[in-house]
C-alpha cells in the first residue's frame, strides 16, 4: 500500500512537535525547582530558561568580530537612598558572626548580619572568615577591605573590629536566622532574646538559595542593598592577584578582543549524587566539560577562545574541554609563579574560592556548569556591574543555537533580587 504524501507530511510535524516539547518542559524544569538546603548550595538546580532578551539588556557585538560576544551593558545606577530612620542608633549591644562556606556565602551573611544589628540598634562586630575545614580560620582583612567595610556602613550601623574584653562569651546568645532576614522576623523573633542576653551571634541558615525578587522585594530595603553590594571588597593584594589573572586571559583573547569566558565547573561537585539526578523530563542539574564544550560549540565560540575554569587542579576528565578550546586554563596554569606559594599551595582554599567568584564576576562571559548560591550570587554583581552575558547551559538540539537564546533568567526576566537594588 502506497505512502499518502499528507501522512508523511503529518508524522513529521508530529515528531517536531514532541522534540519542542521536550525542550519546553527542559526549560520550565530548570526554571521551577527551588530544592531545599541546608547549607550546600549544591543541592538545587539551575533557574535555568530558553528565553528571548528584550529591552536592550545586552547587544551582539558589532564590527568585523563575529560571533556569540555580546557587548557589556551600561553599568546601572543605585535605586537605594538611605533616609533619616535607616542612621545608625547607639546601643550597649554587640552583634558578632562568622563568614563561612566561601565568598558566595559570605554576600548573604554579611547582609543578613547588617539587617540584625540595624534593626535591634546593636553595634557589629567584625567577622572573622572559617573554611569548611576545622581550624581554616582568617582574619578579614586577609580578604577583605576592612576600612571600605567600615566607612560604607557607618551612616546605618557602628562596626567595631573586636568584641570589647568585658563582654563574656557566656553572655552570647546564638541565633539562627533564616537567608534574607526581614524586618518582621527580626522584631518577633531575634529582637525579645537580645533584649534578655544583650549580645547575640548570628548564624544564617539557607532553607533556599533562590535570589529571585519576591513580594516583599517590591519595595527597595536601602540597608539591605547597602550591605549586600556596597559594603564587601577585596583587600588591595588579593584585588591585585584578580586583575593581574585577569589580564593574562586577557593576554591570551587578542584575536577576541580580550574576552574570555569563566566556567563554574568543579569535577568534585559533578560526582555528586544531585548532579546526577534528572527530573521527569530528563532535564540534567549539573554539565560535565564535554556537555560544556558542545554546549560551546554550537552557540558559536571558536576553538581560539579562552576560558578560565574553577577547577582547582587540573584533570583527565577536563582534556575534552581543551581538546575543542585549546585555550583552557585553570588558576595554577595563569597565576604568578610568585603567589604561588601563598594564594595556591596552601591547604587552606579560601583564596581560591575567592579568586574563582571575582573572576567569573569580571568575565565577559559566566557560564555556570553547577546550580547554587556561586551562580546566584555572581549574576547579582554581574548585574550591578552592567556583565549580563549568563549563559545557563542545555543540551541544544541542532547544530547550532544563538547565545541570546540561553540568557539567564535572572537577567532576561529581570527577576534577580539585584533589580530591586539597582535600575
Amino acid at each position: 500500500m502506497g505512502l499518502d504524501l499528507r501522512q508523511v507530511v503529518a508524522g513529521i510535524l508530529t515528531i517536531t512537535m514532541f522534540v519542542m516539547l521536550g525542550q519546553m518542559l527542559h526549560r520550565d524544569y530548570f526554571d521551577a525547582v527551588q530544592e531545599k538546603v541546608q547549607g550546600d548550595a549544591h543541592d538545587i538546580e539551575f533557574l535555568g530558561s530558553k528565553v528571548s532578551v528584550e529591552d536592550g539588556l545586552v547587544r551582539s557585538s558589532g564590527g568585523n568580530n563575529k560571533g556569540p560576544w555580546m557587548e557589556d551593558s551600561h553599568e546601572l545606577k543605585t535605586c537605594w537612598s538611605l533616609s533619616q530612620s535607616d542612621e545608625a542608633v547607639s546601643s550597649k549591644g554587640y552583634v558578632t558572626f562568622s563568614l563561612t562556606n566561601g565568598p558566595e556565602y559570605h554576600v548573604s551573611q554579611i547582609t543578613d548580619a547588617v539587617m540584625v544589628a540595624k534593626h535591634l540598634g546593636a553595634t557589629l562586630v567584625l567577622p572573622d572568615i572559617r573554611g569548611s575545614k576545622p581550624g581554616d580560620e582568617m582574619n578579614f582583612e586577609d580578604i577583605y577591605d576592612v576600612e571600605k567595610l567600615v566607612k560604607s556602613l557607618e551612616s546605618v550601623v557602628k562596626v567595631v573590629k573586636k568584641l570589647p574584653s568585658h563582654v563574656s562569651l557566656r553572655d552570647i546568645a546564638i541565633v539562627k536566622v533564616p537567608f534574607r532576614v526581614a524586618e518582621d522576623y527580626i522584631k518577633e523573633h531575634i529582637d525579645p532574646i537580645f533584649k534578655s542576653k544583650g549580645n547575640i551571634r548570628v548564624t544564617t541558615y539557607f532553607p533556599s538559595v533562590n535570589l529571585r525578587k519576591s513580594s516583599r522585594d517590591a519595595e527597595t530595603d536601602p540597608v539591605s542593598c547597602l550591605a549586600m553590594f556596597g559594603s564587601l571588597e577585596l583587600q588591595p593584594a588579593v584585588n591585585d592577584l584578580v586583575d593581574s589573572m585577569i589580564q593574562r586571559l586577557k593576554i591570551h583573547s587578542k584575536k577576541a578582543r580580550g574576552r574570555f569566558i569563566a566556567i563554574d565547573l568543579r569535577v568534585e561537585i559533578l560526582e555528586k549524587k544531585n548532579c546526577h539526578e534528572t527530573g521527569a523530563s530528563g532535564s540534567k542539574t549539573c554539565y560535565n566539560a564535554q556537555e560544556i564544550a558542545l554546549f560551546l560549540r554550537k552557540l558559536g565560540f571558536d576553538s581560539d577562545t579562552t576560558i578560565y575554569l574553577t577547577q582547582p587542579r587540573w584533570e583527565s576528565s577536563l582534556n575534552i574541554l581543551k581538546d575543542i578550546f585549546p585555550k583552557t586554563f585553570t588558576k595554577e596554569a595563569i597565576m604568578p609563579s610568585d603567589k604561588k606559594p601563598k594564594y595556591l599551595e596552601l591547604e587552606n582554599s579560601e583564596y581560591e574560592n575567592v579568586i574563582d567568584f571575582y573572576i567569573s564576576s569580571r568575565s565577559d562571559v559566566f557560564v555556570p556548569a553547577i546550580p547554587g548560591l556561586f551562580y546566584a550570587n555572581v549574576v547579582g554583581k554581574r548585574i550591578a556591574s552592567g556583565k549580563p552575558q549568563v549563559l545557563v547551559p542545555a543540551e541544544i538540539s541542532g547544530t547550532s543555537g544563538a547565545s541570546t537564546d540561553y540568557i539567564s533568567p535572572y537577567i532576561s526576566k529581570k527577576n534577580h533580587l539585584a533589580y530591586s537594588c539597582f535600575c
